[in-house]
């Protein structure tokens, strides 16, 4: 007989098997709302508490609203870094032992980075909550930014992006796209930063970021798991309430100017094949064309059975491989398309080939079909994805930060069940204009040598690597 987690698994997909079985959306059956509580300390920093009893442990997530799009130009790299050097020794605790501690207690912890935030995460057997708790203070008030630890982190930083960007095939892909898409904003660089700009950055600059960022007015943590709310309220304000208020944080990032004209690009990189790209700017996370423009990079970009994929791949077998993304993130990003180009093919040929399935959506749209299946799997996503204290706590803590409204934790699941053929269509047609086009041709380099084929790509989260 099934017991714990694997029998909830059993019965979630139970769950989905009906969903993907059922011929429309009507027959989707919404998940359980969550029952948290929220609140906000004296020091401004943001707490949401959800009692989870099914296991004996708890998640802390603390999410500091600073991402790359935070660093000014010629200071990019900053987050990511922090990410490393908060794990690196405060006043009570010495380099690497807040992972060492959370660890000999039988539990986890981790941080990542992407454009917008940074999360510093640990799962720990419930009665360790209050060690979570103040490790996780210490650190806030007292964390130690030398100028050693910062130059020993950087040569970290520069072994990471060799091996990630620098020596994978196409690892380089996001940096050329973002960096060629945007002109003014932040987002045009990579989370993981320049190294030149880290190298060059002195001290000062490091430490002055961490203190207008790195400060309970600029952060929320979420609590999941098996406590009291009253009492786990307690330990926040014993703990993390005594942390100062930093200053007022600032949140002037350059906007990205509307296009005006379709942009055209090709550049050379030691790579194995051709790649071409397709992209155009869309709006930001929360917009309520953001959640068709989902579904619509579903049907479209999203896996083997995508258009793009069908027809380049499968069909016409001018791409080893086809995939795209709707970025939908805090502010205003990018739909992309890409394909590398199966040898003996022009890449003009495929490229026309890729913007022609972009249009199409324009002239014809999505099939009632295609979105139901589109739908069925956002129900399947959403409620497997809704399952662990971890994933409940990532749910909410985005809300929070990214949405300024925790409402939509829940409120996310009605918005993508109820988009129609016509939002589908809508947004096509709304987004996908010649004047917000760019059209990036990648060939190899001479004497590039041969490799594989780039994953299937999402813009990574710079995780710290412990």
């Amino acid at each position: 007989m099934l017991r714990g987690l694997s029998f909830r698994i059993a019965i979630l997909l139970t769950s989905v098997l009906a969903l993907t079985s059922a011929t429309g959306p009507e027959t989707i059956v919404r998940p359980t709302k969550f029952d948290y509580t929220m609140t906000t300390l004296p020091n401004g920093l943001q707490v949401v508490f959800l009692e989870d009893h099914s296991t004996p442990i708890v998640h802390a997530a603390l999410w500091y609203h600073v991402g790359s799009k935070d660093e000014k130009q010629g200071r990019t790299g900053f987050a990511h870094l922090f990410e490393h050097l908060m794990f690196k020794g405060s006043r009570n605790v010495r380099p690497d032992q807040h992972p060492s501690w959370i660890t000999s207690v039988g539990g986890q912890a981790n941080a990542f980075t992407d454009e917008d935030a940074t999360v510093y995460w640990q799962t720990v057997p419930a009665q360790y909550l209050p060690l979570v708790l103040w490790l996780e203070a210490d650190r806030m008030a007292s964390l130690d930014v030398s100028e050693e630890k910062f130059k020993t982190e950087l040569e970290v930083v520069q072994e990471e992006r060799r091996m990630r960007f620098e020596n994978q095939p196409f690892g380089r892909l996001p940096e050329i796209i973002f960096d060629k898409a945007f002109t003014t904003h932040p987002y045009k660089h990579q989370t993981i930063g320049s190294l030149e700009d880290l190298q060059k950055a002195p001290i000062s600059a490091v430490r002055e970021f961490h203190e207008i960022y790195y400060v309970p007015n600029n952060a929320t943590l979420t609590l999941v798991g098996d406590f009291e709310t009253k009492q786990a309220q307690a330990l926040v304000e014993q703990y993390l309430g005594r942390v100062p208020r930093g200053k007022a944080v600032p949140r002037d990032i350059p906007k990205e100017p509307a296009p005006k004209a379709e942009q055209t690009f090709t550049v050379t990189e030691s790579w194995p094949l051709p790649a071409v790209v397709v992209s155009h700017h869309i709006t930001y996370d929360g917009h309520p064309d953001a959640y068709p423009l989902h579904v619509l990079a579903k049907i479209l970009s999203d896996g083997d059975s995508s258009r793009i994929y069908r027809s380049l791949v499968y069909e016409k077998q001018i791409a080893l491989a086809a995939f795209g993304e709707a970025k939908l993130i805090e502010h205003p990003n990018l739909f992309y398309a890409v394909a590398i180009v199966q040898p003996g093919n022009k890449p003009e040929v495929v490229l026309r080939e890729l913007q022609g399935q972009l249009d199409r959506i324009k002239t014809e749209g999505v099939t009632a079909a295609e979105l139901n299946r589109a739908k069925r799997q956002f129900a399947r996503d959403y409620i497997l994805g809704r399952d662990t204290v971890q994933q409940k706590a990532l749910h909410l803590a985005h809300a929070v930060v990214i949405h300024n409204d925790i409402k939509t934790a829940d409120a996310e699941f009605d918005l993508f069940q109820n988009v129609t053929v016509a939002d589908v269509q809508r947004v096509a047609r709304t987004y996908f204009t010649p004047e917000s086009r760019m059209l990036l041709t990648i060939l190899p380099r001479a004497g590039a040598s041969s490799g594989g084929l780039p994953p299937r790509f999402e813009a990574p989260r710079e995780g710290a690597r412990r």
